[in-house]
């Protein structure tokens, strides 16, 4: 019964990839190669975490 007012773990995560990949994007038009390699990389670690989610699921 409380189990539908738990929170969702995925959406949390996809919405900071979302935030990570944007900012990587912003970085990358102000010719900040390293932040956006930086932001990139955190990004994809955010990726595999929600895919590690979805596999439990």
């Amino acid at each position: 019964m409380l189990g539908m007012f738990k929170r969702d773990p995925k959406k949390k995560l996809q919405q900071e990839y979302e935030r990570k990949l944007q900012a990587a994007m912003e970085a990358s038009r102000n010719g900040d190669m390293r932040a956006n390699a930086t932001l990139t990389e955190e990004a994809e670690a955010l990726l595999a975490e929600i895919r590690r989610v979805e596999a439990q699921q």
